[in-house]
Order: structure tokens, then C-alpha cells, then sequence
């Protein structure tokens, strides 16, 4: 008779092995050498798979965690590839062009950074999806910005700022009903208190933007360009009030919350409608836009000179398309391999459970939470998985200590909803490089909003301001009953 050997658990150092060689290949590599991203990734993943290898795990083991982590993201990428669709569908329709000729004709180039971000916000919050946002009226701002030949990782940082403003502070958004949902805590109760730490990084956003953006944005010459861009866009499409008909379709299905695909692609037929009914696009074009993107020579078809057009519209126009979504695919699949790697080790449960002894005081416990949900969607890629598994985890700690859960829900969003747009290898990092043309690392430091909530995260936890306090009473409550947070 034989007896199955049991996966023996990871030692610390074991534990954190696979997560700091992914730092140190990344940092080295990708940073430093500029190396592309993905075999790196997948050499971390082969490091933590030989760590799992080392504890008892089989190579099956590994691959159903894989899998499984694969399978949990499966519906973004879906909508990866149908944002994609979308983006090519709107360029041949004429949407994107119509935005960027009047955005260009309206706004002033040293205010364009701080528009983006207000009427992103807006956008965002009537949508509650970061992605939606940054990839219909954030590719418009883009384009705006290329118009205006603006500072691009200026505009871009202020538009993923924006989208994940709206994001963050919507009820309709998965991840704020995700949060509050974690902790047992009431939806707008957790909103408001956001208001905290997301509300002076806001304000802090709108101060940088309006003091750099003038010197950022250039000077007479891009309006000279603006110009010629203008006049080549005016020629070579019809303007009409029903090419915004797809993003009114967008914004209401998302405040409709009805599902993100089928609003897309229904987005997407009425503009490719348009493009065969308003700028005389074939029904091939328009097809062919939402598969390889937009290009150029599609003017041709209906007597536009493409070779005549200024040398910045290619640029502005020639994007969109599921194929342009690959290389977001294959970063974020590579990451997710190493997410399922280091799952089945057990290493983030070693890691959570050690800072937690160390964390004895109000300070130290937020500033935990914070480093914790930071390793945790690096690791994972995944902002749902990197909400909830450290919420699930801290919700008792948070209420022994005397500190009411939404506490802990507006951090888990402070340091996880919207700093996983700033790592290049997650999902959300890669879709917002990918989207908006420009990298991830060069718009991350302009991003003020993403990574200054953490910062004001743990000015308060220090100083004590809004950090919500419960009795005894309530202590006991909240754990026997984790529902009675909703109503205190």
C-alpha cells in the first residue's frame, strides 16, 4: 500500500523566491536593458513552478492553477478583443474623427491635459468602466493630443487618471461594488469614504496639470498643424450628429448595466452603418477596420488622396482592430501563468500572515494592506482576485484592532483599483499602453491620481483624519455578523 505524499508548505524565503525574481528580471530586464516583457515573465514562471515542483506539486498541479487563473479572467479578454473591435469600428464610421476635429477646434492645448481628466472622469463615472472610457473618449484625447503634437504621456496619464477616477467612485463599477462587498460595507457609505484619499489626489491632479500644461502643451506651431489636420479630416469624412450615436449607445448600456459585449458590438455595427451610409466606406473596409484597424488607404475608395494627408494623421488615424489587441493578450496570458505558478505554492498566504504579525498599530496595519495588495496584483494581474483574497483576509484584523471595515475597503481600492494600471505586465497595464500608444512606464509618473490616493492613504493613517474607529459593542457585532457594517 502506498501513501500519497502531501505538498509540504513554502518557508518565507521559498515563498517570496518567484515574486522577487519577477521583480529583478522585470526591473533588470524590461527597465533596465528594455528587453521585451513576456519571456521574462515566463522565466519567473518556470522559477515558481520549480518552487512548486520542490514543495510536492506535480506538473498537472500547476497547469490545472494555470487554468484556472486563466479561466477566471477569460471575460477580459473578451472584451479586450472587443474594445479593439470597437476602436476600428468607430475610426472607418467616422466617431473618433468627428471628437478629434472638434476637440481640436475647441480645446486650448495648455488646458487639454486637465480636460482630459475632468471629462474622462465624467465619462467613467457614468460608465463605471475604466477601460470603456479610456478606449472611446480617452483614444479621442489621444488623437487630440497627436493633433496638437501635446506631450503624449502628459494627456495619456491624465486620461487613465480620469477613467480610473470614475472608475473608482462609481456605483456602477465592479470593482467599487467588489470592495464594499468584500467588507461588508454599505455601497455609498464606501464611496464617500473613499472621498478621503481619492478627493485631495483628484484636487492634486487638476494643480499639476494646470501648472505644467501650458509649458507641456507647445505653442502656435501645433495650432498650425491642428490646422492642416482639421482641414485633411473635414475633406476626408462627412460630419454628422448621428455618428455619436455609437457612444450614446456605450454610455447608456453601461448606465443601464446591461453587458459590456453585446453593448459593444451593437456600438460597433451602428458604426460600421455609418461608415457605409455616411462616408461611403464598403462593406469590406468596414469589416476589415474592425479586424486589422483603420487605415488610410480605405479613403481612397470613396476619392481621398490618403498621400496628401499631413504626416501626424497616420498616427492619429491608423489604430483600432482585434489584431492590435494581441500583444496586450500575450502579456497579460504570460502573466497569468506565473499568477497560477505562484498560487498553487502558497506564497502569498505566507506572506499575508507574516506581515500581519509584525502590523500591531493603526499605522503599520494600513500600511501593510497597502504593500500586501501591491505584491498581490503583481503577482495575480488580476484587481478582483487582488480585492478580495486581501479583504477576505484583513476584515477580522481590521475590527479587532477597533477600525471600521470600510477602512480597509477604501484602501483595498487606494492601492489595487488603480495602481494596477500603473504595472506594465497586468491586464489593465498593458490594455492602457496598448489603447492609448504610449507605455506604460512613461505615462505611470503622470497618473498622479493612481498613485498619490496610497499616499494620502498613509498621511491619514498616521495623523489619524478619517480613519473611522468602532466600539467594543460593535467589534463584536461586526465579526459575529459580518452584514451589520452595512448599516453603522
Amino acid at each position: 500500500m502506498t501513501t500519497e505524499v502531501q505538498p509540504r508548505k513554502p518557508g518565507l524565503a521559498l515563498a517570496l523566491l518567484p515574486i522577487v525574481s519577477m521583480v529583478v528580471l522585470l526591473s533588470v530586464g524590461y527597465i533596465g536593458f528594455d528587453l521585451p516583457a513576456e519571456p521574462l515573465i515566463i522565466t519567473a514562471t518556470f522559477i515558481a513552478g520549480g518552487v512548486a515542483v520542490y514543495l510536492g506539486w506535480t506538473f498537472d498541479d500547476i497547469m490545472a492553477s494555470i487554468s484556472k487563473t486563466l479561466a477566471k479572467v477569460m471575460p477580459a479578454f473578451l472584451i479586450l478583443i472587443s474594445v479593439g473591435f470597437l476602436i476600428g469600428a468607430w475610426m472607418v464610421g467616422g466617431t473618433i474623427p468627428m471628437i478629434i476635429y472638434y476637440g481640436l477646434e475647441i480645446i486650448s492645448p495648455q488646458y487639454l491635459a486637465v480636460t482630459a481628466l475632468v471629462v474622462t472622469s465624467i465619462v467613467s463615472i457614468a460608465t463605471g468602466t475604466s477601460w470603456g472610457s479610456a478606449g472611446t473618449i480617452g483614444v479621442a484625447f489621444m488623437g487630440v493630443a497627436i493633433g496638437l503634437d501635446a506631450n503624449l504621456a502628459l494627456v495619456a496619464g491624465a486620461v487613465v487618471a480620469g477613467a480610473y477616477f470614475g472608475d473608482k467612485m462609481s456605483p456602477l463599477s465592479d470593482t467599487t461594488n467588489l470592495a464594499a462587498l468584500t467588507g461588508g460595507v454599505n455601497l455609498y457609505t464606501h464611496i464617500a469614504n473613499m472621498l478621503w484619499t481619492t478627493g485631495p489626489a483628484f484636487l492634486l491632479s487638476i494643480i499639476v496639470f494646470l501648472t505644467v500644461g501650458r509649458s507641456a502643451a507647445g505653442g502656435s506651431g501645433n495650432l498650425e498643424a491642428a490646422t492642416l489636420i482639421n482641414d485633411f479630416l473635414s475633406s476626408a469624412f462627412q460630419w454628422n450628429v448621428l455618428l455619436l450615436l455609437p457612444l450614446v449607445i456605450v454610455l447608456a448600456g453601461s448606465m443601464l448595466r446591461k453587458p459590456t459585449i453585446p453593448v459593444m458590438m451593437l456600438a460597433s455595427l451602428v458604426a460600421m452603418a455609418n461608415a457605409m451610409i455616411f462616408q461611403g466606406q464598403s462593406l469590406a473596409n468596414a469589416v476589415s477596420a474592425t479586424v486589422g484597424g483603420f487605415n488610410l488607404e480605405m479613403l481612397t475608395e470613396v476619392g481621398i488622396d490618403a498621400a496628401a494627408a499631413p504626416a501626424e494623421v497616420a498616427k492619429l488615424l491608423e489604430r483600432g482592430g482585434m489584431v492590435s489587441m494581441m500583444g496586450t493578450l500575450l502579456i497579460a496570458f504570460c502573466a497569468l501563468s506565473f499568477a497560477g505558478a505562484v498560487a498553487r505554492t502558497g506564497a502569498l498566504d505566507l506572506i499575508v500572515e507574516k506581515l500581519l504579525n509584525v502590523a500591531r498599530t493603526t499605522t503599520s496595519l494600513i500600511l501593510a494592506t497597502i504593500l500586501i495588495c501591491l505584491i498581490t496584483i503583481a503577482t495575480t494581474c488580476n484587481g478582483q482576485v487582488s480585492i478580495v483574497m486581501p479583504g477576505e483576509m484583513l476584515r477580522d484584523a481590521y475590527i479587532k484592532r477597533g477600525l471600521h471595515p470600510k477602512v480597509l475597503t477604501r484602501t483595498l481600492e487606494d492601492s489595487v483599483t488603480v495602481t494596477e494600471a500603473l504595472i506594465p505586465w497586468t491586464a489593465a497595464g498593458a490594455y492602457m499602453a496598448g489603447t492609448l500608444g504610449v507605455s506604460t512606464l512613461a505615462y505611470a509618473p503622470w497618473a498622479i491620481l493612481n498613485w498619490s490616493g496610497m499616499i494620502f492613504a498613509a498621511l491619514w493613517a498616521v495623523t489619524g483624519i478619517g480613519i473611522k474607529k468602532i466600539t467594543p459593542e460593535q467589534q463584536t457585532e461586526f465579526i459575529e455578523n459580518p452584514q451589520a457594517a452595512m448599516n453603522a
